[in-house]
């Protein structure tokens, strides 16, 4: 099991941005794929970034050019900066670890709200 924990969370102005962080103890760069998924009220759980151990990202078509995945190894932290917020990216989100394919460990979520 990878221990996941979220931080980061909060309210926000649209248009305004944060900075979410997963903090694992495992060394980053050795595990298979890490990922930032969120849930709204009502909707399924969707992914919105994943970034594999080569490197490799992947976004939702929603947030592409605004969201970016990264990983800090010094931290064992994996980050995921969100600038332009919408009203819409208003959810819970969690980060999800996998230390090799479909062994998943999930964190226990952050809030984001996107309000005036």
């Amino acid at each position: 099991q990878v221990q996941v924990v979220e931080s980061g969370g909060g309210l926000v102005q649209p248009g305004g941005s944060l900075r979410l962080s997963c903090a694992t103890s495992r060394n980053i760069f050795s595990l298979y794929n890490m990922g930032w998924y969120r849930q709204a009220p009502g909707k399924q759980r969707e992914l919105v970034a994943e970034m594999y151990s080569g490197g490799r990202t992947n976004y939702a078509d929603s947030v592409k050019g605004r969201f970016t995945i990264s990983g800090d190894n010094a931290k064992n932290t994996v980050l995921l900066q969100m600038n332009s917020l919408k009203p819409e990216d208003t959810a819970v989100y969690y980060c999800d670890l996998q230390r090799s394919p479909g062994f998943h460990s999930w964190g226990q979520g952050t809030q984001v709200t996107v309000s005036s």
